[in-house]
């Protein structure tokens, strides 16, 4: 089995589900006592968030290099950075960086191919829906991606940052999410990418009306698949 490099902490809500749900897929496919190659590092989310709110992303970008750097000094056979939005410095993050990085972007497009769906809603921090970072990799893939309206933005991102980022799970914003969803559908998605590493905590396939793709699940099934092939 390779060696999962995860780089975490951005939130660490996030990086909780991704150990989780790495080592469920793993015991699902292996059986017994079987759980995956992983090296982790962790950041203090709080100085990365601050980065971003001031646009500094060159210097969150040295940081994870870094970071990277890091993670294949200590054995690591791939890089998966733990977050969707942070994928906006994938580029400069790995720089010098010879083990592979698997973007989570492009795993999720190619899920969505397969599926034969075309118009994903994408519900996601602000940089990831209003930047074209990530929606370029999904235009990339022949899809085209519907973002909400500038309130729904504005309303998701407050969401994530306050609460979900924090383990705050409420009812009320559960409700404001599946409102966001619904009305991504009735513009036209035929799909809907949880394009936040959090987002899971409050949508599903149980309250949402079309096919969903959970970009942690994606990205989590698609290291197992590395971590397992020759």
């Amino acid at each position: 089995m390779k060696t999962i490099g995860i780089l975490g902490g951005m939130s660490a809500a996030s990086t909780q589900i991704y150990y989780r749900t790495l080592c469920e897929i793993t015991r699902d496919r292996l059986g017994g006592l079987h759980s995956p190659e992983l090296l982790i590092r962790s950041l203090d989310f709080a100085k990365i968030e601050a980065l971003q709110a001031l646009g500094q992303w060159d210097a969150a970008a040295s940081i994870l290099n870094a970071e990277a750097k890091g993670l294949e000094k200590g054995g690591a056979d791939f890089i998966l950075l733990a977050t969707n939005t942070m994928h906006k410095v994938a580029s400069a993050m790995m720089a010098d960086v010879t083990i592979p990085l698997l973007h989570i972007a492009a795993a999720t497009a190619q899920r969505i191919s397969t599926a034969g769906l075309s118009r994903p809603g994408l519900i996601a921090t602000a940089f990831t829906m209003e930047q074209r970072f990530y929606r370029d990799r999904l235009v990339e893939a022949s899809l085209h991606p519907i973002i909400p309206d500038e309130n729904d933005r504005a309303e998701v991102h407050r969401i994530i940052y306050d609460e979900l980022c924090m383990d705050i799970i409420g009812n009320e914003s559960r409700s404001k999410f599946e409102d966001v969803a619904q009305r991504l559908v009735e513009v036209g998605a035929d799909s809907v990418i949880l394009g936040c590493t959090e987002v899971c905590m409050l949508l599903n396939q149980g309250n949402v009306a079309v096919p969903v793709f959970d970009t942690t699940r994606i990205h989590c099934e698609a290291a197992i698949d590395l971590a397992l092939s020759p």
